[in-house]
């Protein structure tokens, strides 16, 4: 069992923070804060501590600079338009990431045969403003479970997971988990099963932010342990279903 917070990071390099054009507060919104404390629930963990906006590790190489404001929530994230070097110096901490991520997957198949990835995100659901209503809970499950490019053979391992975090309950009442109805999941999850999917899954899993206030950015631990903790429950089932595959 593997997690990680590839969103969770908020830095940015010193020749990039003073040309960004989004407010800090509009991409600590647009990040995943706080999703680096439930992956390191897991060991082994991975927690990236750089900002999506300085290259997103979910989006396909050729994407993960937001260059085009369609890529980025409609944002002109780099107004002063960022000149050749810098771009190859995201992409080159893009290709460190996949490297690195590479020799922990295969460290893990080499001890163990194979793994699952948790695969760890989080989502806004109040995107109207922070005094209007949030959005549908018909149309924001608390977690998705995004399985677009999770190959046949791991549907066992999906099912053990959406069946275990269900019973374990949240605030007081059931958690609501489905499948791929907000997300399917992205770039990191596709890439696993292209290079690993004999032997590993991945399940992309968001969030929904009601562990915090997605506005002011303030945390609710309590509940943000407790969806941590549906995830640690889920760990022993989901193993099971993976080796039984």
């Amino acid at each position: 069992m593997i997690a990680l917070a590839v969103h969770d990071g908020h830095e940015l390099r010193p020749d990039l923070a003073g040309r960004i054009g989004p407010s800090e507060s509009t991409r600590l919104r647009e990040e995943d804060p706080h999703t680096g404390l439930v992956a390191s629930m897991f060991e082994p963990n991975v927690v990236v501590h750089r900002s999506r906006f300085e290259v997103d590790l979910n989006r396909p190489r050729e994407k993960s600079v937001y260059l085009d404001p369609a890529d980025s929530w409609d944002m002109d994230v780099w107004p002063r338009q960022l000149g050749r070097e810098q771009i190859e110096a995201s992409l080159a901490l893009y290709d460190d990431f996949y490297d690195r991520l590479g020799s922990v997957l295969d460290a893990q198949v080499k001890e163990e045969g194979g793994f699952v990835l948790y695969d760890i995100h989080s989502y806004n659901h109040r995107r109207q403003g922070p005094d209007e209503p949030p959005g549908s809970a018909a149309e924001n499950p608390t977690l998705n479970l995004g399985t677009g490019s999770l190959p046949e053979r791991w549907k066992t391992v999906a099912d053990a997971f959406v069946e275990t975090t269900r019973a374990h309950g949240f605030n007081d009442g059931p958690l609501d988990v489905r499948e791929n109805v907000r997300f399917r999941g992205g770039h990191l999850a596709e890439w696993v099963h292209q290079h690993y999917g004999e032997v590993g899954c991945a399940l992309a899993i968001e969030l929904k932010k009601v562990f915090m206030d997605e506005w002011s950015g303030e945390l609710y631990p309590y509940r943000l342990a407790e969806l941590g903790d549906a995830l640690v429950a889920s760990a022993g089932p989901v193993r099971k279903a993976w080796a039984g595959a």
